[in-house]
């Protein structure tokens, strides 16, 4: 009877450990789930998002994995990320933190606001107003904003939020080195980014991480918890489910 139970304990430890390695797999490998947690990235991405992010767009490096094991400082399968994408990657301050913001500046280009308008190697970037959105969040505020729809030197469009007051106007000119990128959040006046030297500064391609595909669900998180089931059709954002982000 005895060595029954023991069996049967070993069979279930077998495939416990299996469905973990399989899980960590997939994990480091292929997708992992990401949750939104600020609102730097509105309108594009709201807090309480949870995203499938692709380990496979960049290639793999020590922080696919969990934990980050120092195990190489290399990147294999490398595959060069693209200017707009959605990128996660570790920060550069503890190599141990998630951000998500979209990639702006490619290795060389320079990055410059100008009375308010994004400059990307002296031109001028495009963008057009739309009346989408009044107000975003940032922290637990709501802030009143001018929304856009810019256009990248590469073509790619999308939406960013701009505070009516107190909005960034000038900064200095932001040369991205070799080997490095300059990525910011949409909620361009409510982010922590590569504008900030200090705390986040310029990423680079061993920090990538994987690039955002969809939001696969989406509740809204400061207005209802998840365990209050019998609040949740008053806060899940059914028309955010499985939708594709750009």
């Amino acid at each position: 009877m005895k060595r029954k139970i023991i069996k049967i304990i070993a069979e279930n430890l077998k495939t416990l450990i299996g469905a973990l390695i399989i899980a960590i797999a997939i994990r480091s490998l292929l997708i992992q789930p990401f949750y939104i947690p600020s609102s730097s990235m509105e309108p594009t991405l709201l807090v309480g998002d949870r995203i499938f992010v692709s380990k496979l767009s960049y290639g793999y490096s020590k922080h696919s994995f969990p934990f980050s094991p120092n195990v190489s400082n290399n990147r294999f399968f490398s595959k060069s990320p693209k200017q707009g994408d959605l990128v996660v990657f570790k920060t550069p301050a503890d190599n141990r933190t998630d951000y998500i913001k979209r990639l702006i500046g490619m290795p060389g280009d320079v990055i410059q606001f100008n009375e308010g308008n994004l400059f990307i190697n002296g031109k001028q970037i495009v963008r057009e107003n739309t009346t989408s959105l009044s107000k975003v969040r940032c922290g637990n505020f709501d802030v009143e904003v001018n929304t856009f729809v810019e256009t990248l030197p590469n073509g790619v469009k999308h939406a960013v939020a701009y505070s009516v007051n107190g909005s960034i106007k000038n900064t200095k000119k932001y040369k991205v080195p070799l080997g490095y990128y300059f990525l910011m959040g949409d909620n361009r006046d409510c982010s922590k980014d590569s504008r900030f030297l200090d705390d986040v500064g310029y990423v680079k391609k061993l920090n990538l991480v994987g690039k955002a595909k969809m939001i696969f669900f989406s509740n809204d998180t400061p207005n209802g918890s998840l365990l209050k089931l019998w609040n949740l059709h008053n806060t899940f954002r059914f028309e955010r489910t499985f939708k594709v982000l750009q």
